[in-house]
C-alpha cells in the first residue's frame, strides 16, 4: 500500500471514530454517487425525481491526477451505487475501493466502447507511437458515444432499483434524444467553420472523438498524452511549433484549470491565438449559471467555432 493511500485511511478511520459522514440520502433511496459532475448530470437526467445524485470530484478539480480526501473515501464506502467513467480516466480508484469496504454496484459508463486510433494527421507526431497506446478516455466530448453512457447508466439503476424501472427508461428515452438534438446542432455550429480551418491544437490529448464527430483534424497538443498529468519535453514542444506553422493551425484551446504558461509561449512563436475555458472534465458555470453535460458541449463548440470560422 502507498504512504498516500496509507494516510488517507488512517485519517479515514480518525473521521469515522470522531463521527463524521457524508449527508445521507433521502429515506428509501440510494446513495448513488458519480465520480466526474459531467457524469452526475448525466445520471441526475436518467434517475430524474426518483434519486439524488452526488458528485465525487468537485467542479474544476481534475480527475486524471485526482487525490481522494477521507471525506470521499467514505462517501465511495458508503454508496450503494457508484458510477465511473471507465476507460482508464480513474485508475486512482481502484486502489481505493480495494481498501475502503462497503459494497457498491459499480457501473462503468463508457462499458463496451472502444478508444480511438489516431488519425494520419496525428501519426506525423513523434510521439504518436508512445500516445498510441494509451487509452483514450474521453469518450463523452462526442454526443452520440454518450447515449452509450445512457445505456449502461439506466441499465444499472434499474439493477439497483428494479421498481424505478419505468422511470429510468422513459427519462432515458427523452435524454437520448436530447443527445441527438446535441450532436444536429454541434454539426450546424462547425458548419460555419471552413474546412481547412477545423484544427484543433488543445492542452492535451482529449478532443479525439469531438475531431472524429464532427470533421476536426488533431494538429497536436502541449501535453502529449491522454492524461493531464504528463509533461511535454523541449523537443516535443518545438515538434508543435513546427506543426502549428506548417498546418496553419489558428489557435491553441486550454481547458479549465489549465496553466496558459506553456500555450502562451508557443503562441508568442507562432502568432496563434490562445482560447481559454473549455469544460473538459467537469461541468463549470456558464455566464454564471449552473449548467450540464449539454450546455457543457454547447459552450465548448461557441467557442472553437469563434476562434476558427
Amino acid at each position: 500500500m502507498n504512504t498516500h493511500l496509507s494516510l488517507t485511511l488512517l485519517l479515514l478511520f480518525s473521521l469515522l471514530l470522531s463521527g463524521c459522514a457524508p449527508v445521507a440520502p433521502a429515506p428509501g433511496g440510494l446513495q448513488v454517487v458519480a465520480v466526474e459532475s459531467f457524469l452526475a448530470d448525466i445520471t441526475q437526467q436518467i434517475a430524474g425525481d426518483r434519486l439524488t445524485v452526488q458528485t465525487l470530484i468537485p467542479a474544476g478539480l481534475d480527475p486524471h491526477s485526482f487525490e481522494a480526501t477521507p471525506q470521499d473515501v467514505v462517501l465511495i464506502a458508503d454508496s450503494q451505487v457508484l458510477i465511473l467513467n471507465g476507460g482508464g480516466l480513474e485508475e486512482w480508484l481502484g486502489e481505493i475501493l480495494k481498501n475502503a469496504g462497503g459494497e457498491q454496484l459499480i457501473i462503468e459508463a463508457s462499458a463496451g466502447l472502444e478508444s480511438r486510433v489516431p488519425d494520419a494527421s496525428e501519426a506525423d507526431l513523434e510521439h504518436e507511437e508512445e500516445s498510441a497506446h494509451e487509452g483514450d478516455p474521453h469518450f463523452w466530448l462526442d454526443p452520440i458515444l454518450v447515449i452509450h453512457y445512457v445505456e449502461n447508466i439506466r441499465d444499472g439503476l434499474i439493477e439497483a432499483d428494479p421498481d424505478g424501472k419505468d422511470a429510468y427508461t422513459q427519462n432515458a428515452a427523452a435524454y437520448i434524444q436530447r443527445l441527438t438534438e446535441l450532436d444536429a446542432w454541434i454539426a450546424g455550429q462547425v458548419q460555419q467553420i471552413p474546412p481547412e480551418r477545423r484544427l484543433l491544437v488543445t492542452n492535451h490529448e482529449s478532443f479525439g472523438y469531438f475531431a472524429d464527430r464532427y470533421g476536426f483534424r488533431i494538429i497536436g497538443a502541449i501535453i502529449p498524452s491522454v492524461s493531464s498529468g504528463a509533461a511535454p519535453s523541449a523537443q516535443q514542444l518545438a515538434e508543435l511549433v513546427d506543426h502549428i506553422r506548417a498546418e496553419g493551425a489558428p489557435a491553441i484551446f486550454l481547458e479549465t484549470g489549465a496553466s496558459p504558461q506553456l500555450a502562451e509561449q508557443l503562441a508568442a512563436e507562432t502568432g496563434v491565438k490562445v482560447v481559454t475555458g473549455l469544460s473538459t472534465h467537469s461541468v463549470q458555470p456558464v455566464d454564471g449559471k449552473t449548467v450540464g453535460y449539454i450546455e457543457m458541449m454547447k459552450d465548448n463548440t461557441d467557442k472553437i467555432v469563434l476562434a476558427l470560422k
